[in-house]
């Protein structure tokens, strides 16, 4: 394993004549930040190459110059031998070179083939070239063991499948080199267990692979070699072989990572909040919440698993006093919980909401706005009782820099935009909103809400985050964690439980699940974990 700055990197012992890709000195800037400082990587025939880093490391970047997104301000990039005109996505497509987001850019309401040959042919064309594209599908599909139906609606079809025809789609359109972001951010463990053999055969038939992926254990298991980014820079490269876990995480933080250690909770208190034959209603049935049970203790971490878009939001927006039970009662402290979001904070309610950017923070407003955003009616922060329509500024600002420094947000004072801070601080940020009382010796959060509380961040942002959850338990919240990480429900959850298509499962001791049966039960084998009355 070896540094860049090292005299032989694992990239120089690749023979030219196997070398697909190749990236010479790439920098960008975006005003006075760096984003990339000379960049040089190489991608082989037949080669998967793990790209990580931290969140704003200087990965989404490097790929958006790959694709024809952002043109390079220094650097080149050669495809086969041959020169990649900057700035231009067409080019980048013809070259060879697809990309699976990870969010899929795909028409629900069509049928697989309409989505894989959309784009594909010239508008001015009478008519659609449907029997030669459906045999290339075919022969395609038959190639690499990517089997689809093509007439099935993509709405109708499960997350893993979604993702086949995402990389049907690149394949469909020449891909030598495909691009795969996070692809198992919301697969399920035997959905994930079915990318990394296609990612075999697809090698194996000579296609090369830049894999990105947070998950260290996967990128070890599935990749020839890694590349690590910090702070724009190239720090590291070393064959997957000669390296490990642990050295791959101080590689993208700059400094060691301790392990989190679990910490079994003592003994769950009273219900503070309890779910009994819960519906809700929902644009799609998967959207809604179907007969739900559910006890949430005191002292206790419940952990909800799933693939998103199985009823999480509703679960979170029902708690959290955005939507409202159609069927069934929610109950708070013994006590009827109502659709009143304030009300619920006042009584101890905390949320850590899913889309930071959208929900979590509003991005023009200075950090301190945000701070207090959900507490201006607090007579600390307000005079009058109309909506706390005089903020007392002195004390809001003093507790927002309370919030900063005991939850270590950085890039940024009280009085920056809180659209200027990373996605790990902006995350920081929400996390002490939520947890930070008032005032010194104010009691903390009765119930908190957490819904993918570490997507997207680096390993010290999630680290940090999963210790403050652990944190607040131990010190008497009750905690509901829902995540589509199932390293972190396992990691964290005391209970766990798994929602499929609106419907929960019983939620039983971490202990008694398996990786397999959280997996099946994600795909929808509930039968044999009957959802029970939550207790009172």
């Amino acid at each position: 394993m070896t540094a860049p700055s090292d005299a032989s990197p694992p990239s120089a012992g690749i023979p030219p004549a196997a070398v697909v890709l190749r990236l010479s000195g790439i920098t960008k800037r975006f005003g006075r930040l760096v984003a990339n400082d000379g960049i040089s990587l190489t991608l082989a025939r037949g080669e998967v190459l793990a790209l990580l880093g931290e969140n704003g490391a200087g990965k989404s970047t490097l790929m958006s110059i790959l694709f024809g997104h952002y043109t390079a301000d220094a650097g080149s990039i050669e495809v086969l031998g041959q020169p990649l005109p900057p700035g231009q996505p067409r080019a980048a497509l013809a070259a060879g070179i697809g990309m699976v987001h990870q969010h899929f850019t795909l028409a629900d309401n069509l049928s697989v083939l309409d989505n894989i040959v959309l784009g594909t042919e010239p508008l001015w064309l009478p008519f659609s070239r449907r029997r030669a594209a459906r045999e290339r599908l075919a022969e395609v599909s038959r190639r690499f063991g990517l089997a689809v139906e093509p007439d099935a609606r993509v709405g109708s079809l499960s997350v893993g499948e979604r993702q086949r025809v995402e990389i049907l789609k690149a394949l469909y359109r020449g891909a030598r080199i495909l691009i795969l972001d996070e692809p198992t951010a919301v697969l399920t463990p035997q959905e994930s267990e079915a990318l990394f053999a296609t990612l075999s055969q697809l090698v194996a038939e000579g296609l090369s692979v830049i894999f990105i992926s947070h998950k260290l254990g996967e990128v070890l298991r599935v990749s020839h070699r890694v590349a690590v980014l910090r702070q724009g820079r190239l720090v590291a490269e070393a064959r997957a072989a000669d390296t490990h876990a642990a050295q791959l995480a101080q590689w993208m933080v700059g400094h060691a990572v301790a392990p989190l250690e679990r910490r079994p909770a003592g003994p769950a208190g009273a219900v503070v909040c309890a779910l009994a034959a819960v519906h809700t209603a929902g644009r799609h049935a998967r959207d809604a919440l179907h007969g739900v049970h559910l006890a949430l203790r005191a002292g206790e971490i419940v952990a909800i698993a799933g693939v998103s878009g199985n009823g999480q939001v509703a679960l979170a927006e029902l708690l959290c006093g955005q939507r409202s039970a159609t069927a069934g009662q929610v109950l708070l402290d013994g006590a009827p919980l109502p659709a009143r979001p304030a009300w619920l904070v006042e009584r101890g309610v905390a949320r850590i909401p899913e889309d930071r950017h959208a929900v979590g923070v509003v991005g023009d407003l200075p950090v301190w706005e945000n701070a207090v955003s959900e507490r201006l009616r607090a007579p600390r922060f307000a005079h009058g009782w109309a909506l706390g329509r005089w903020v007392r500024r002195a004390a809001a600002q003093a507790h927002a820099a309370r919030v900063l420094q005991r939850f270590d947000v950085r890039g940024g004072g009280p009085g920056s935009p809180a659209r200027a801070l990373s996605g790990g601080n902006m995350q920081k940020l929400i996390l002490g909103r939520a947890l930070l009382p008032v005032a010194d010796g104010a009691p903390g959060p009765r119930l908190i809400v957490a819904h993918q509380p570490t997507w997207g961040l680096d390993i010290g942002a999630v680290q940090f985050v999963q210790q403050q959850l652990l944190a607040a338990r131990d010190a008497g919240a009750a905690v509901l964690l829902i995540s589509d990480d199932l390293d972190e429900v396992l990691a964290l959850g005391d209970r766990v439980a798994v929602m499929h298509a609106g419907h929960l499962s019983e939620a039983r001791p971490a202990e008694a699940w398996s990786r397999e049966s959280i997996g099946l039960a994600m795909a929808g084998a509930l039968s044999s974990h009957p959802a029970q009355p939550a207790a009172a």
